[in-house]
């Protein structure tokens, strides 16, 4: 049965985005936050109609697009997807309330009118992201979400905004260029296969992601091919994600980006990489995927390694967060190639929980950097005394930062460390060292979020924040439900949990991981 649900989430904000562009000024903001909570009012409902256990893909919706080609208009989710448009929605309308005053910068090239009508295009294109099921579908709003967030840099952004726009687009497109030729080969690959009858099995080809899967257990793409197919999908994932060495374009991006959008660039849209890891890379190339764990197991270490030591360096607060963003993705990674059920469920749950963590940490220090005008932690000093509730909004952020037990990112980060630890896959131990190393950066993330809450809240109240002024209602409205989310879910995290497992289980078993449970040492006695 068809299901409108997911043309819904898209067609909303697509129609609002066009309705604030052509009104006036004055309706703008508000438009743009009465429609964003629509589309979280929407993504409720749904979720709580969603039967976790049930069919893989519901809320399906197929409509012919291409059908020389055999394109789909294809949407669906399962547990994975659905808790990532469930974060989009989420953070989407906290974003847009936080980010009032983004776009009245003196230096903005277009007008509020332009960068809320942005938002909420983004905002069409993030669900159609983890909704499409037919992966050239996949392609375009992968490509897409290219476009309004480039803006949002370029326009609205800090002094050197138009090269980090730049970096960010041409970083973005080469991967997605990657892709293309990747998806346009799998397409010739379905076109080779054929049925027992002799027939081939897609007239057209086709790009459905559920048909692929389910015919690839009668059907092979021959092994040297299905490497260089994996190489383009995953390229320009890590591009996305992104992984070491394709990271230097992130914390630029996230410095020059206005707060709220680099919320939803290191939130959301960096997710898009990881997810496709999952969804894509494994699913679709099962035996070129466990070819090169080894290598992205050692590219996930070194960057959760790197991204913490870099982290400690760094001078400007935005560019601290993004390196820590860049660690905390390479423990993603690493969940999502270990294989096992505990670190693909908790890398899946990182994804959700680090866009709450980060979103709240981004948010904070805009906060901050609206009001005393300045990026560098050395500009700071005693903001606990003068400003206690945003001081206290900075430094629990903080705290989800470097996973601090009784908060969220904690309870992602150790099933991870613990499924990759007791993976089976690759041989008993194979990946244990890889997670003993990365334990490391739990002590960096301490040295490198304590060391910036030390100089930015406490110590001799600086003469420069004397002044400053606490949170207003609307920021408390902002902060608040990412705090209860982050507490919530570090306590409680069986709500999700329940959901995205079913879907791993899926996951596994089409990457030949037959019983998931048992690769995992100790799993079976």
């Amino acid at each position: 049965m068809t299901s409108l649900w997911l043309p819904l989430l898209i067609a909303v904000p697509v129609v609002g985005a066009v309705v604030v562009g052509a009104g006036p000024k004055s309706w703008a903001k508000w438009l743009t936050l009465a429609t964003s909570l629509v589309v979280l009012a929407l993504t409720l409902v749904m979720a709580f109609q969603f039967k976790p256990g049930g069919e893989r893909f519901q809320f399906v919706f197929e409509a012919d697009w291409i059908p020389a080609f055999g394109v789909k208009f294809g949407l669906g989710v399962d547990g994975i997807a659905l808790v990532l448009i469930g974060l989009t929605a989420v953070l989407t309308p906290i974003v847009i309330a936080a980010s009032w005053h983004d776009a009245d910068a003196p230096h903005a090239k277009y007008s509020v009118k332009t960068y809320f009508a942005l938002m909420l295009a983004l905002l069409a294109m993030m669900i159609g992201v983890f909704a499409a099921t037919d992966i050239f579908l996949f392609y375009v709003f992968f490509e897409a979400m290219l476009i309004p967030m480039y803006f949002m840099i370029g326009s609205y952004g800090g002094a050197q905004r138009s090269y980090a726009a730049i970096k960010f687009l041409l970083y973005s497109l080469f991967g997605g260029l990657l892709m293309l030729v990747a998806v346009i080969g799998l397409y010739v690959v379905t076109t080779s296969w054929v049925g027992g009858d002799g027939q081939p099995l897609f007239a057209n080809g086709t790009f459905m992601f559920p048909d692929i899967i389910e015919a690839l257990k009668t059907q092979t793409i021959d092994s040297g091919t299905a490497k260089w197919l994996f190489a383009g999908f995953f390229i320009a994932f890590a591009i996305k994600a992104p992984l070491v060495p394709f990271h230097t374009w992130l914390p630029d991006a996230a410095a020059q980006a206005p707060a709220g959008a680099a919320v939803l660039l290191v939130g959301v849209l960096d997710k898009v990489g990881t997810y496709g890891m999952l969804r894509f890379c494994l699913e679709l190339f099962p035996e070129a995927s466990k070819w090169a764990t080894p290598l992205v197991i050692v590219l996930s270490v070194v960057g959760i390694i790197y991204g913490a030591i870099v982290a400690i360096g760094q001078t400007d607060m935005k560019r601290l967060i993004a390196y820590t963003s860049i660690s905390h993705f390479g423990f993603i990674a690493m969940g999502v190639f270990a294989m096992s059920q505990t670190a693909q469920e908790g890398a899946t749950l990182y994804m959700v929980n680090h866009g709450f963590a980060t979103g709240m940490l981004f948010l904070a220090a805009g906060f901050l950097i609206a009001r005393r005008g300045s990026p560098y932690i050395a500009d700071y000093g005693g903001v606990q005394k003068v400003a206690p509730l945003l001081a206290g909004a900075f430094f629990i952020a903080g705290l989800a930062g470097l996973s601090l037990p009784g908060l969220s990112s904690f309870v992602s980060e150790f099933m991870v460390m613990i499924g990759t630890y007791s993976s089976t896959a690759f041989g008993s131990g194979a990946l244990a060292v890889a997670a003993i190393v990365s334990a490391v950066a739990v002590i960096l993330a301490a040295v490198y979020i304590l060391w910036m809450v030390q100089r930015t809240l406490h110590g001799p109240t600086a003469e420069s924040v004397s002044g400053m002024k606490d949170l207003s209602k609307r920021e408390l409205w902002v902060v608040a439900p990412l705090l209860a989310l982050i507490i919530g879910f570090g306590f409680f995290p069986k709500p999700l949990l329940d959901i995205i497992k079913p879907a791993v289980t899926d996951t596994l078993v089409n990457v030949k991981v037959d019983n998931p449970a048992v690769a995992e040492k100790g799993a079976g006695e």
